[in-house]
Formats: C-alpha cells, structure tokens, sequence
C-alpha cells in the first residue's frame, strides 16, 4: 500500500475507502494506483506536504515554513 494511502487512512479514523476516494478525487490515485501527481505528492513525504499547503493557504514557498510533526502543520519561520 502506499505511504500516502496509509497515512491518510489513519487521519480520517481507519476508514481506507474513504481515504482512498479522497486521494481519487484529488487526482493522486486512479484505480488504486498513485498517478504521476500522487507519486509526486508521496515523494514530498508529510514535511513538504504540510510546508506546500501552508505556502499555497499563506503565499510564499514552501521553504519559507516550518513544519511541526505534532501538528502536522506547518508556519511561517
């Protein structure tokens, strides 16, 4: 299974359908396969997932965030 499958099943409770149908309407996962922009996204790893969401929410880059893995957010250094 992949890591980004995995790790969504665990924050949305367990639940692998429904975090698969999240990952399929995003356009990460098609047939129950990563697509390209899924492959990108797992590469990221959860830092850069967090990082690029707070830069595209915050402007900026990603490297002008840091991440908090407690959390899994991340903020402005």
């Amino acid at each position: 299974m992949a890591k980004l499958l995995d790790r969504l099943t665990q924050q949305v409770g367990g639940d692998k359908q429904l975090a698969a149908g999240i990952l399929t309407k995003r356009g990460d996962m098609k047939g129950g396969k990563l697509t390209e922009h899924g492959k990108q996204r797992q590469a990221l790893g959860a830092a850069g997932r967090a990082k690029d969401r707070a830069a595209k929410a915050g402007g900026g880059k990603p490297g002008d965030y840091a991440y908090n893995p407690r959390t899994n957010r991340a903020t402005k250094k």
